[in-house]
């Protein structure tokens, strides 16, 4: 598995409709859409979703490529899921006798429906933060959660602890990266052996990754510190989040989402 397909975390600047949407906006738009997905009943549900999140990667200008390839990394999951659901469900009507095992269409719709759904929750996620700055997710999410800071709930550290997680995902990818090409040139080996060795081979990846990161969340503390920095008591901002007409407008969007997936869920 190519370390750089992990696409969570990073960020495509780009100058569209879906970059320029408040970022709290973005956040609760996301929460809806997954409410839809989870909402989907049956296959024929899904097709609304899917022709959103096609048309929001359009007007996102994000490449398509860019987003599916942050399917890569799942796709062990994707195929158990597919296999398990296929295999180990019960079901009435009988589709395609293999000899060692009966596919019933039950289990056919049933497999596909849930692997559908977990690449529809990876893509909105994925979208959401290819199209949205770091420091914007973090005044997004601090300015959602302000209202719980009247039971001294630490909304700007908790949204600021997040946002420096998702920032520092590629660099320690990166990182990682380059660890296992510098083990691999001196002898290593990852991918031969069972599951046991290849855990025991990470293991010289794995100890200098975590020395690396304890190092740079040391250099950011001390950062951070000599910066002057204590919270967000008394901080200003550069940009003042205002929600505006498109904002409106792609709330009105995923609420005709949500509609169209109840009722296609109610037809069929």
């Amino acid at each position: 598995m190519a370390l750089s397909n992990i696409t969570l975390g990073q960020y495509y600047p780009a100058d569209s409709a879906v970059h320029k949407l408040d970022p709290r906006v973005k956040i609760v738009l996301l929460i809806a859409v997954i409410v839809a997905i989870f909402l989907a009943r049956n296959l024929l549900a899904f097709l609304p979703v899917i022709a959103f999140l096609a048309l929001a990667a359009r007007l996102s200008k994000v490449p398509v490529k860019l987003m599916l390839k942050g399917l890569k990394p799942l796709r062990f999951i994707l195929i158990l899921t597919f296999v398990l659901n296929l295999f180990f469900l019960q079901g009435e009507t009988p589709l395609l006798d293999l000899g060692f095992a009966v596919i019933k269409k039950e289990s056919l719709i049933t497999a596909v429906h849930y692997s559908l759904r977990l690449i529809l929750l990876v893509l909105a996620s994925s979208l959401l933060t290819l199209t949205t700055a770091p420091v914007t997710l973090t005044d997004g999410l601090e300015r959602l959660l302000s209202p719980l800071r009247v039971i001294h709930f630490p909304a700007h550290e908790l949204a600021m602890m997040m946002t420096i997680a998702l920032r520092f995902i590629p660099t320690l990818l990166e990182e990682a990266d380059k660890i296992m090409k510098a083990q691999t040139a001196r002898g290593a080996d990852f991918e031969s052996g069972n599951l046991i060795a290849r855990a025991k081979a990470m293991v010289p990846l794995l100890v200098p990754l975590f020395v690396s990161a304890f190092r740079r969340a040391g250099d950011l503390a001390m950062a951070m510190e000599a910066r002057c920095y204590h919270g967000g008591e008394g901080r200003t901002r550069l940009r003042v989040l205002r929600c505006e007409k498109r904002d409106y407008y792609a709330c009105a969007a995923v609420a005709l989402l949500i509609i169209c997936v109840v009722l296609c869920g109610k037809i069929y």
